[in-house]
């Protein structure tokens, strides 16, 4: 055989093989179906209804248009080069949180989530965004409470914010009192009038935003609750949020599902969950490939029925994923420890995007007039940018 036919038919050879490889590889990043039937939810959205009846009778209640008339919190503008693609805009939180060691951004959610694009997304006359955030005893300390933080993103008002801390109800109908949630937050979704807050090992605590109450700024850091019949403190929150309900998830499978962060899908009406996992060497987290669950509201509401089955169920081929948002059948997952944003779609297969460094939650942006958006948040002290890019440039 002829030198060149040699040459040529080694190329094609290898050409083969490392399209063979390539196609494999791809195939091997692809996420797979699990068995949607062995995960489950059950809801109960009236467990603390007598208990928030009289707090509400003893504090009174403040509407989201009142808490943003009263927001104390300057954001800024993002002055770190983010170096993402599709960049559209964003902000970062006053100084003070910004370095915060003891505080840490976690979940994102919209006010888009919880309306829709109709009237320009306005809940209660303002567009928002919502960030969850869990608080540490100290710095390095352990875990003692969360809270959330009401962002206007609205050439109609001021550049502020206001934080409102989550509180579980306790005590009894005549002396009702609420405690600290110490959740970790990792996941946030607002629809309709609910906020879905994810409970790592649990399932999701569920939250009324028309029942927000009106605490006294006085006492100390460290007060929480009822202090007399007239008096309620709340480490000097001016606001708290209590617990309406709990969804509690179960499985039949080897592994409970963690609960690491939620994003709501609003075509499909439903909440999905994916989990934070290693490949290996983990101590605090689970080593195994990470599931992505897909869980329906009922049929019309923005609740899910007293019992509820998941509709779709993946096996995913990438970790340490702090992040999930889906839309029209696609998927984004967002990677912490890779810093990546891995795409999929059944009809395209997977993509791989670069991303921040210390990423957190996603959260979809539906526009009637303009592109759609994702919505994203870095944890870092010192870097806490809340940030939105152009969800078109992340596809396959």
């Amino acid at each position: 055989m002829p030198l060149r036919k040699k040459v040529l038919l080694l190329l094609a050879c290898v050409l083969t093989l490392l399209t063979t490889a390539v196609a494999g590889a791809q195939a091997a990043a692809a996420p797979t179906a699990l068995p949607a039937g062995q995960f489950t939810l059950r809801s109960d959205y009236h467990q603390f209804d007598t208990l928030n009846s009289a707090l509400v009778s003893k504090l009174g209640v403040a509407s989201v248009h009142a808490v943003m008339a009263n927001a104390n919190h300057d954001r800024s503008a993002i002055t770190d080069s983010l170096g993402v693609a599709g960049y559209v805009g964003g902000f970062t939180f006053d100084s003070g949180d910004n370095g915060d060691c003891a505080n840490y951004p976690q979940g994102i959610t919209t006010s888009r989530d919880a309306v829709g694009t109709a009237n320009s997304g306005n809940y209660d006359g303002h567009q928002l965004v919502l960030v969850s955030w869990y608080t540490k005893d100290g710095c390095g300390g352990k875990q003692s409470r969360s809270r959330i933080t009401l962002v206007d993103w609205d050439a109609t008002y001021p550049n502020k914010y206001r934080k409102i801390l989550l509180v579980e109800p306790t005590g009894t109908a005549e002396a009702p009192d609420f405690k600290d949630i110490p959740v970790h937050a990792g996941g946030v979704s607002w629809y309709g009038d609910h906020l879905y807050v994810a409970d790592t090992g649990r399932g999701m605590r569920v939250f009324d935003m028309r029942k927000i109450l009106k605490t006294d700024t006085g006492g100390t850091a460290s007060q929480i609750g009822r202090q007399s019949d007239t008096t309620y403190y709340a480490h000097n929150y001016a606001y708290v949020l209590p617990q309406v309900g709990t969804v509690t998830a179960a499985t039949t499978s080897d592994a409970s599902l963690r609960w690491s962060t939620i994003s709501l899908d609003r075509p499909t009406a439903s909440i999905v969950v994916t989990e934070y996992t290693c490949q290996a060497d983990c101590a605090d987290y689970p080593n195994r490939p990470p599931r992505a669950v897909r869980f329906p509201f009922a049929p019309g509401a923005t609740t899910f029925a007293a019992t509820t089955t998941a509709t779709e169920a993946l096996r995913l081929p990438w970790y340490k994923l702090n992040g999930v948002a889906s839309h029209n059948s696609r998927w984004w997952f967002a990677s912490s420890g890779a810093k990546k944003l891995y795409y999929w779609a059944p009809a395209t297969g997977p993509a791989t995007h670069n991303w921040v460094g210390g990423a957190e939650s996603i959260s979809y942006w539906e526009d009637a007039t303009q592109p759609d958006l994702l919505w994203s948040l870095q944890e870092t002290v010192g870097h806490r940018n809340v940030f939105t890019v152009e969800q078109a440039t992340y596809g396959s």
